[in-house]
């Protein structure tokens, strides 16, 4: 029979006040200043999202000729781009398709990545209530008040979405591991699948389902063929929201292979071991709560040994250990690719806190004295996430460095100019002639001067480390210093306490 003992603890009575409150929490830190820079200082990916999904928009196709991501992402962005523009049409903003703008989707979309991240607590609280009510509503609470999740839950990127299709098939995967019946564990291999037909590495959520599904016994018509049924359904809804991975299979092959090629990992001056780690602390949990949520994985390893309840633990432990490893093998690197494992993470730190000191009660302790630190550990989890999530959206708020160069080059530079600038961090409208590169310095002065540069646009985001460490970057430096010296630099932006941002500088190039 298949176990149904699988709660942690006897508070299994929600408390919908206490929800409420976690879920309005999520809400306003991620819908606060969740316009700022639109349209011309947006994340670096969202307009590859957007702007295909314009695209598809207008040309009624929906092949999106874009294999970098798998296809769900850019079929939401579609929906809510036909949503905006009938709305816009309904208002009077615009009379066609062509008059309608990339920047005026934007909004829309980040709304609906904001309520998918919304939506990510709340599951989280559900998988938290398989351990108990107090288990739920602190790793609900740690994971509304996340930094990072808090911060790219504002943008339109796949992350976010990933995150909730990867908390959604640990959900299913414990109620498939509780009903024992195929149907359920179909449904959790369907999740899996759209998890991976956001973001390929989400592929990996399919171990959950497939762990469920091997540990839960009796079941019926057996584990090799639910199995089987639950790959097969993974398969499925990839394919179903990612048909051009078939149906264009020749590009398909070749832009993957191209990106497995990027990620194939490369030697660097820091373990991505480490270096992810410093991740999780400085911009996801910090030091308390992650210390937690290692205490909750080590008495999670030790139930997977003895019990009860082998099935969540494991899940709970054995995803986030696979997810870590396998972006250590990933040359690029970025804070948010993190972001699939931190529910995870967010319920093993509420059992670190919870069942850790619950397991005080064999030496007498008063309860008294075990409420009281439940109570001080649970601030100390969440107070400095918190705190930082709030001081993050402030800086949001305000106005930033880039704010003020956008405002200066539309008073100062003439429309038609030629403009190169770093890193994406501004897109210039269309009245300037613009071009993107991640350094300026690899273009020579020569080159810019030859394509008939007029200003270029340089970004500390990219020179910064060349111009602090000289000795450690020396070939950066002196190509840097070539560009900056023989150009004449017409403004300079430096961030302050007030203005948060990259300083910004700006040169005519000199004919």
């Amino acid at each position: 029979m298949v176990e149904r003992e699988w709660r942690e603890a006897s508070d299994l009575r929600t408390s919908r006040l206490a929800l409420a409150i976690v879920l309005i929490s999520a809400a306003f830190l991620r819908l606060w200043a969740i316009h700022r820079g639109i349209p011309y200082a947006v994340q670096v990916d969202e307009p590859e999202i957007v702007e295909r999904a314009l695209n598809m928009m207008r040309s009624g196709s929906l092949h999106p000729h874009f294999f970098d991501y798998p296809g769900l992402s850019l079929y939401l962005q579609l929906v809510v781009s036909i949503v905006r523009f009938v709305s816009g049409a309904i208002a009077g903003e615009w009379y066609s398709l062509a008059q309608a703008t990339g920047g005026s989707f934007y909004l829309w979309g980040r709304i609906v990545t904001a309520l998918f991240g919304v939506a990510t607590v709340l599951l989280v609280y559900q998988i938290g209530m398989r351990w108990g009510a107090r288990h739920a509503l602190l790793a609900s609470g740690l994971m509304a008040v996340l930094p990072l999740h808090v911060r790219y839950s504002h943008y339109v990127l796949t992350d976010t979405p990933l995150t909730f299709f990867v908390t959604l098939t640990f959900l299913l995967s414990l109620v498939a591991h509780e009903r024992g019946t195929l149907g359920s564990f179909v449904n959790a291999g369907a999740a899996a699948g759209l998890a991976a037909a956001t973001k390929y590495n989400g592929g990996i959520a399919l171990i959950m389902p497939l762990l469920a599904c091997w540990m839960t016994v009796p079941l019926r018509p057996g584990r090799l063929k639910t199995a089987f049924a639950t790959i097969a359904a993974s398969g499925a809804a990839f394919l179903l929201l990612a048909p051009y991975t078939v149906l264009d299979l020749p590009a398909f092959l070749d832009n993957f292979a191209r990106l497995a090629n990027q990620y194939r990992v490369a030697v660097v001056g820091e373990s991505l071991w480490v270096l992810y780690f410093k991740y999780l602390v400085r911009h996801a949990f910090g030091w308390p709560a992650l210390l937690l949520a290692f205490g909750g994985m080590g008495l999670g390893i030790a139930r997977i040994l003895r019990g009860p309840g082998r099935v969540r633990w494991t899940l709970a432990v054995v995803f986030p250990l696979v997810y870590y490893a396998m972006l250590t093998t990933q040359r690029i690197v970025f804070a948010r690719y993190l972001l699939p494992m931190t529910p995870s993470l967010c319920v093993l730190a509420a059992a670190g806190v919870v069942s850790g000191v619950s397991l005080l009660r064999r030496y007498e302790i008063p309860r008294a004295a075990r409420t009281t630190l439940i109570a001080a550990l649970t601030i100390a989890a969440l107070l400095p996430p918190a705190l930082i999530s709030i001081t993050g959206d402030r800086d949001i708020a305000r106005e930033s460095t880039i704010d003020q160069a956008y405002s200066w080059i539309l008073e100062n530079i003439p429309a038609g100019s030629s403009i190169v600038l770093e890193r994406r961090a501004m897109l210039l409208p269309s009245q300037y002639r613009s071009t993107y590169v991640n350094q300026l310095r690899r273009k020579s002065y020569e080159e810019l001067r030859r394509d008939g540069v007029e200003y270029v646009v340089a970004n500390s985001e990219a020179y910064g480390p060349a111009l602090i460490a000289p000795h450690q970057y020396p070939d950066d430096y002196n190509d840097y210093m070539r560009i900056f010296t023989q150009s004449r630099e017409v403004h300079k932006i430096t961030p302050t306490s007030d203005v948060p941002g990259p300083e910004v500088r700006i040169f005519k190039v000199v004919p």
